[in-house]
């Protein structure tokens, strides 16, 4: 690696001419670039450590966590005995707060394992209108219970293909959580997939010759998949953030939840081959968008942000 080098004017006596440039002392810049490298990596390194405690010690408080579950849907049954009304009431408030734990803990083992690397796609040949028709018909108390309208219409151009159902699962579930979290009751969701001509730029081939190779976009190569919302929106400078860990929008500290569930959405959408974007005005709703190839890509469900 070459050294850093700094050009040096020295006048000549009597003249009032310049010298040639004299070169900085050499290997300072090759020192330099070392000494971050090392200091890169042992932060890496340390993240991992830190990572992989906190994944263990939220994986170890799975079990505690499931017991205490276990004797409130117990002692709600009253099978140990008749409860009053206000026992009843201090037993939903004990069973959802558990729910709400259980769901932190499932949120930091996802992004535990995606950041180390340790979730793998299961790529099998599916119908995505039968895994989003799911995830709706799971959410569809929850909405009402708010007064909020889940609409979801099935495509029947959208071919067979392969994709990791659980997954894409997870990714809706997340989105639509996001909107339910912040539209008002009375508002609206939508939940909409359809096949889209998806033009992407080479990244296994070198970008030596300055051009865009062109995939064959006669027929849609992908699906597109959209979460739209009549809730307050997101100003534009955050709309590139809102994917980021542990993100909060200014004004949403107190929100339930780590921050994690859009950034999970886009290392799951990453690790599919796809990407995930936002349109969004505030005061008019959140239009959440993402792309998944109908052949997928070898990317790996982790690191990295597709910015």
């Amino acid at each position: 690696m070459a050294s850093v080098q700094k050009n040096i004017c020295v006048p000549e006596p009597g003249e009032g001419k310049t010298s040639a440039p004299l070169p900085a002392p050499q290997g300072e810049g090759i020192i330099n670039v070392v000494e971050l490298l090392q200091a890169h990596s042992e932060l890496q390194e340390r993240f991992q450590r830190t990572t992989n405690a906190l994944g263990s010690a939220a994986h170890d408080l799975k079990t505690p966590l499931a017991i205490l579950n276990g004797y409130v849907e117990l002692l709600q049954s009253e099978k140990l005995g008749s409860l009053n009304n206000r026992q009843l009431d201090v037993l939903r408030d004990m069973q959802s707060s558990g729910k709400r734990l259980q769901q932190f803990i499932q949120d930091f083992l996802t992004y535990s394992a995606l950041e180390t690397g340790g979730l793998k796609m299961q790529f099998a040949a599916g119908n995505i209108n039968e895994c989003l028709s799911d995830v709706c018909r799971l959410w569809s108390n929850r909405f009402q219970e708010k007064g909020l309208a889940l609409y979801f219409l099935a495509n029947d151009k959208l071919p067979v293909f392969l994709f990791d159902s659980p997954k894409l699962e997870r990714v809706i579930s997340n989105l639509l959580e996001n909107s339910f979290k912040f539209v008002p009751g009375g508002g609206t969701v939508w939940l909409h997939a359809e096949p889209h001509m998806w033009e992407r730029r080479a990244t296994d081939q070198p970008a030596s010759s300055g051009e865009r190779r062109r995939q064959d976009t006669s027929q849609p190569n992908a699906v597109k998949v959209s979460v739209s919302d009549t809730g307050p929106g997101i100003p534009a400078e955050y709309q590139q953030e809102v994917f980021d860990d542990f993100f909060r929008l200014p004004g949403n500290e107190n929100q339930e939840g780590m921050g994690l569930g859009l950034a999970i959405v886009r290392r799951l959408v990453q690790g599919m081959g796809g990407k995930i974007w936002v349109e969004s005005d505030p005061g008019a709703g959140c239009k959440f968008s993402f792309l998944i190839p109908f052949k997928p890509s070898v990317n790996p469900a982790g690191k990295g942000k597709n910015r």
